[in-house]
């Protein structure tokens, strides 16, 4: 199995977070979850004024362009470059080339492995986030995006959510 990369995909403007929810949705519908490993569309914070009101406010870091980490292969190629909104990758010619460590650093963008003192099957509790004070089993971890799967019972049933690394702690 060859080794992911980040690749840069070139979008139609105002089409970034469309064409990251139409590839989310193909990653499920295909299951190449093992394939396409991350889509991202980098958000910095920034301050505005207007009419003397300071406001935080998240923007788009590079408007018309959306980061995948993938294994290049013919499928995923085909699936991201057949996304409405996709007008290519960014490289030479036809081949895509991926980002290399320094160029990932100052998106921060962390590529190192995290370990981390828990597993699929453990109890956990959500220390932060939206699901503060949830307890729960692990039922799936992905280490790529750095966060954990559990089941939280929603409106009477078994809803699976995702939780960062950072925001869950086993419980003993």
């Amino acid at each position: 199995m060859t080794e992911a990369n980040w690749y840069v995909v070139h979008t139609y403007s105002g089409y970034e977070n469309k064409v990251k929810a139409n590839i989310d949705k193909t990653i499920e519908n295909r299951h190449l979850e093992d394939q396409i490993l991350e889509v991202r569309v980098p958000l910095e914070d920034v301050t505005e004024v207007k009419n003397g009101v300071r406001k935080q406010v998240s923007k788009k870091m590079f408007p018309g362009y959306v980061l995948i980490h993938m294994i290049m292969n013919d499928d995923t190629w085909y699936v991201v470059r057949n996304t409405r909104g996709v007008t290519g990758f960014v490289g030479p010619g036809s081949k895509p080339v991926p980002l290399t460590e320094a160029e990932m650093r100052p998106l921060g963008i962390k590529t190192e492995n995290v370990v981390v003192d828990f597993a699929e099957g453990d109890m956990i509790v959500v220390i932060g986030g939206v699901w503060k004070d949830t307890v729960g089993v692990i039922t799936a971890m992905n280490y790529h995006k750095q966060t954990v799967t559990i089941n939280v019972e929603l409106f009477g049933r078994e809803t699976p959510v995702e939780v960062s690394f950072a925001d869950v702690k086993k419980t003993n």
